[in-house]
């Protein structure tokens, strides 16, 4: 986790991330308006962190090409966490 994300214990240990949005609160994080469209809100360096330790994994609002996935007849989901 980057440390400008990193959520610490009291200890110092890093216990969770934030995301980008939630850390910045800046809508080039966030994709709301004005950057509320693929074209005005691309990956960021910290969307493209996590997407480069999970590839399949959504890592940000339009990240749509290779984390959206459907399957057809009835849904039998497993929900993998990457590490």
């Amino acid at each position: 986790c980057p440390a400008q994300l990193q959520v610490k214990a009291a200890d110092g240990t890093v216990i969770a991330c934030k995301s980008a949005c939630l850390a910045f609160g800046d809508s080039k994080y966030c994709c709301t308006p004005p950057n509320n469209t693929p074209e005005t809100c691309p990956p960021t360096e910290y969307s493209q962190f996590f997407e480069q330790q999970c590839p399949q994994a959504y890592s940000y609002a339009y990240d749509d090409k290779n984390s959206t996935f459907t399957c057809s007849g009835g849904p039998d989901y497993v929900i993998t966490f990457c590490p």
